[in-house]
C-alpha cells in the first residue's frame, strides 16, 4: 500500500510559494519562512492570495505534488498537477460507462449505500457511547429511517430516484447528528445542511472539512490513472471534480463529521474562531483554520483496518485505496464497487 505523506497547508494570505532548485520556498512580504525539499510533500493546500510562481508550480508537476488552491471558506478553486498517469484505456472505459445509465447506476448504489451505512454507523456509536446524555429514542428513529432508505436503494431504477433517498437519507442523519453534539450546544447547533455560504458554525466546519476531503480524493483518483472530473452519480458541471464527489461520498461520516463532533466536543474549537459575514454567511478565522488543520492532519494518521481489503493503513489513504479498488472495477477485475464500511 502506498505510504502516506506530509500534506502542507498554506492559511497565511501574505503568503507566497517560489522555488529554488528541488525545494519549496515560502515568503511572506518578501522575507522567506519555510524552506523544504519538494519530495517530502504529496499535496500543498493554499488558503492564500498571493499567489506561487510558475517555477514552483513547475516543481510541482515534476514531482507529482499535488498543489491546490481554496478560498477562506474552503472551497476549491485551481489545482496544479503532473501529466495524466495510468493507462490511456482505463480512462477511455471510464467514460464510456459514465455515458451508460445502467453503468452509473449500479456505481451510484455502491457510493450511496457505503455512505448510508457509515452515517447509521455515525449514530449508533453515539447511541452506544453517550445513551444516558442524548435523545435515545431519536436516534433509534434516525436508524430505523436510515435502515429503510438502505433497503430501498436496491429497487431504485433511475439515478434521479436514488439521489431521492440519499436526499432524505441525508435528512435524517442530520437531524440526529445534533445528538452527538454534547457541549457547546448554543454555538453549535445544525438547523438545516447550508452551504455557499454555511450559516452556522456546524455547518462552516463540515463544508471546509468536505472541500479538503474532495481535494485529497481527486488528487487519489489521479494517482491510479482516473478523470476526476468525469462521475456516475454527480453529472458532468464545467469546474467540478465529479468523480472525487462520488468517491467521498463514503468517507464523510467517517472522516469528517467525527472530527468535526470530536472536536466541538472537546472544545478544541469554540463560537470565538468564527466570524458572521455581511449576509449571514460564516466564515473561520485564521487561527479557527489552523486549529482544524492540524487536527485533520492528525486524524489522517490514525490508523484503521479496510473493511474489504483487510489491511491496515493510515486513515488518510482511505480515499487512495478507494479509487485503487473503484480503478479495478472499472478495468473489470471486481465485479463491483466495494465502499468502505466504518465501524
Amino acid at each position: 500500500m502506498k505510504q502516506l505523506k506530509n500534506t502542507l497547508y498554506i492559511t497565511n494570505p501574505d503568503s507566497y510559494l517560489t522555488r529554488d532548485g528541488q525545494n519549496l520556498v515560502i515568503k511572506n512580504n518578501g522575507e522567506e519562512v519555510f524552506r523544504r525539499p519538494i519530495h517530502l510533500f504529496e499535496n500543498i493546500v493554499c488558503f492564500a492570495y498571493m499567489g506561487a510562481s510558475p517555477a514552483l508550480l513547475a516543481l510541482c508537476s515534476e514531482a507529482g505534488v499535488f498543489l491546490s488552491f481554496h478560498n477562506q471558506y474552503g472551497k476549491f478553486l485551481a489545482a496544479v498537477h503532473g501529466p495524466q498517469c495510468g493507462n490511456v484505456l482505463l480512462r477511455r472505459q471510464q467514460y464510456r460507462l459514465a455515458d451508460n445509465e445502467e453503468a452509473c447506476l449500479a456505481l451510484a448504489r455502491n457510493f450511496i449505500t457505503g455512505k448510508l451505512v457509515n452515517c447509521r454507523s455515525v449514530l449508533k456509536r453515539c447511541m452506544r457511547d453517550y445513551r444516558e446524555q442524548v435523545d435515545y429514542y431519536l436516534l433509534e428513529d434516525c436508524v430505523e429511517r436510515l435502515n429503510i432508505s438502505l433497503s430501498l436503494l436496491s429497487g431504485a431504477d433511475s439515478l434521479e430516484a436514488l439521489r431521492g433517498i440519499e436526499g432524505e437519507a441525508a435528512k435524517t442523519y442530520f437531524s440526529g447528528l445534533n445528538e452527538a453534539i454534547l457541549q457547546q450546544k448554543d454555538s453549535f447547533y445544525m438547523h438545516n445542511r447550508s452551504r455557499r455560504p454555511p450559516l452556522d458554525n456546524f455547518n462552516a466546519m463540515l463544508s471546509f472539512l468536505y472541500s479538503l476531503l474532495a481535494q485529497q480524493c481527486a488528487a487519489a483518483l489521479q494517482s491510479v490513472g482516473l478523470d476526476p472530473f468525469v462521475g456516475f452519480l454527480h453529472r458532468d458541471r464545467p469546474g467540478r471534480a465529479s468523480l472525487a464527489l462520488d468517491l467521498m461520498e463514503e468517507f464523510r461520516p467517517f472522516l469528517v463529521d467525527r472530527l468535526t463532533v470530536t472536536m466541538i466536543n472537546r472544545k478544541q474549537i469554540s463560537a470565538a474562531d468564527f466570524l458572521e459575514k455581511e449576509g449571514g454567511g460564516i466564515i473561520m478565522t485564521d487561527e479557527g483554520r489552523k486549529t482544524i488543520l492540524t487536527a485533520w492532519q492528525k486524524r489522517k494518521e490514525d490508523q484503521v483496518t479496510h473493511s474489504y481489503l483487510n489491511e491496515k493503513m493510515a486513515i488518510g489513504l482511505l480515499p487512495f485505496a478507494g479509487a485503487m479498488l473503484l480503478a479495478r472495477c472499472l478495468r473489470g477485475d471486481l465485479q463491483q464497487y466495494p465502499p468502505f464500511f466504518s465501524s
